[in-house]
């Protein structure tokens, strides 16, 4: 079967990986000058930034479609565990480090928040590991058509209950925690998912156990050496990885079914199926005249954004910064309250700071570094205007950084903001797509398939099973899945070339 990935973003190129495996003819199109879509590179002076995600955990979810087609992961992308994984600087000056081992970990507990959360954190970190192998392979890493195969497998569900799955994060950190300090480490993770941490339910702790258990790393040359592995490992395999092409519009047959895609310089490309990974609502609203995005796509609630300041520096930060920093403000719940429940900027906002030059000094020209900011913000749809607030937001950061032990003498740099997110077909300007609340999550989520349109086949953050490096990964599992069924199904049609990509 012909099939035709829109998108090199971490989800069309896994699912391009397994496509190929399956024996189908693959083709990747995609509309910028590099691959890696949100996972993407920045290059100003000598300075070298990651534009999306920086936080790298389930190395082996990456490894599986590269080993699919062939290639070998510890070559393409190599990378190590960074230890500590994040570095937690709180409001009162205190700071814990996540580290890499569990009994190094403990210790830190210990030394920060005293003997009782020292004992209770062996038995959080063994509720982690059953929320997990209770939850990944049933509700995760599978597609589902209905709320109704929730119960198909009754004792799993029964399981996810008994631990507490759908019970609030926020008292069931506290049931294990008496440290406020501890609660906010371990369930921040939260905010990934668009939802605030005291309301999200239980079953997002699986996020922690991600970081906290299996670790997060660092790939050497940063994290687009991600996607740009997968693409090395196609183009070994003969997959053919188009840059510079912006597919416009899903080509359908008669009867509604999948026939190609046309593209902006007017070429016409033959296909039996297609995975589409634009942004949802940006999918319908552009490639697929005539069929309404449903209604979960148009009028669901969305993640909060964020701005990112890119931020090359003369100087080294202090010995205490590590590769991952996130600053605590003294305000917790209603700070969310401020962001997710009235759209406002956090009157007393929680940072994040990636300095990868602690990792890998070669980011930066000599004696510099690379810094990445990021301050989670309302989306669009709130009503801020960032033509007005850009400026403010960057002095306030550079101040901040100031007094937390960062250089400040700023070389080069890039402020991002949920309206650029928004330039870059992102809907509501949010690279956190749909919230993952209970209604918009698990079978409840914007499914991978529309009936309407047979042969296409959606990946990505905005549908199943949602946000984040691991989730993105397995929705091109997903999604291959999807098209292998689609292919047992679909009546054999003759080799005709719609038009070719120029």
């Amino acid at each position: 079967m012909r099939v035709v990935v829109v998108g090199a973003g971490l989800s069309g190129l896994a699912a391009a990986c397994h496509l190929t495996a399956a024996g189908h003819d693959v083709t990747v199109l995609e509309r910028e000058d590099d691959v890696g879509g949100r996972a993407g590179t920045l290059r100003l002076g000598g300075f070298r930034f990651d534009t999306g995600p920086v936080v790298m955990t389930m190395p082996e979810l990456l490894h599986a479609p590269i080993r699919a087609v062939g290639g070998d992961p510890e070559r393409l992308v190599p990378m190590h565990r960074l230890d500590p994984g994040y570095r937690a600087v709180y409001a009162d000056g205190s700071e814990l480090h996540v580290r890499a081992a569990l009994s190094d970990l403990r210790e830190e507990v210990r030394r920060v928040s005293g003997e009782r959360d020292a004992a209770a954190f062996d038995h959080f970190v063994g509720w982690l590991e059953a929320l997990h192998d209770t939850e990944f392979d049933t509700f995760i890493d599978r597609n589902t058509d209905t709320p109704l195969d929730l119960v198909r497998s009754p004792v799993t569900a029964l399981r996810l209950l008994r631990l507490g799955g759908l019970r609030a994060l926020g008292p069931t950190l506290a049931s294990f925690f008496e440290d406020e300090r501890l609660h906010r480490v371990f369930g921040f993770q939260a905010l990934y998912a668009g939802v605030a941490p005291a309301q999200a339910r239980a079953l997002f702790a699986v996020i922690t156990y991600m970081d906290t258990v299996r670790g997060v790393f660092h790939p050497e040359g940063g994290m687009h050496a991600v996607p740009s592995a997968m693409a090395t490992a196609l183009r070994d395999a003969g997959v053919p990885v188009h840059l510079g092409v912006e597919v416009t519009e899903v080509l359908r047959r008669g009867d509604g079914a999948v026939a190609g895609v046309a593209t902006a310089d007017g070429a016409r490309l033959a296909a039996d199926a297609v995975v589409c990974t634009l942004d949802l609502p940006v999918a319908y609203d552009r490639l697929l005249p005539g069929v309404p995005a449903p209604r979960t796509v148009r009028r669901g609630r969305y993640s909060p954004s964020a701005v990112v300041w890119h931020v090359g520096v003369r100087g080294r930060p202090d010995e205490r910064v590590r590769h991952h920093n996130i600053h605590f403000g003294r305000a917790w719940d209603s700070a969310f309250e401020a962001l997710v429940d009235r759209g406002e900027l956090m009157p007393d906002p929680s940072r994040l700071v990636t300095v990868p030059t602690t990792s890998e000094p070669a980011m930066a020209p000599d004696g510099c570094s690379t810094l990445y900011v990021l301050e989670p913000v309302p989306h669009t749809g709130s009503g801020v205007d960032w033509s007005r607030e850009a400026g403010p937001m960057r002095e306030r950061l550079h101040a901040f950084l100031g007094r937390e032990g960062y250089p400040t003498d700023v070389v080069e740099e890039r402020l991002v903001t949920p309206a650029d997110w928004e330039s870059q077909g992102m809907h509501r300007g949010t690279p956190f797509a749909l919230a993952h609340t209970f209604g918009q999550s698990g079978p409840f989520r914007p499914a991978n398939v529309d009936r309407r349109v047979p042969g296409l086949v959606f990946a990505g953050s905005g549908t199943t099973p949602g946000v984040g490096i691991p989730m993105v990964l397995v929705s091109g599992r997903l999604a291959a899945e999807r098209v292998q069924q689609y292919a047992g199904r679909a009546a054999p049609r003759p080799r005709r070339q719609v038009g070719a990509v120029r």
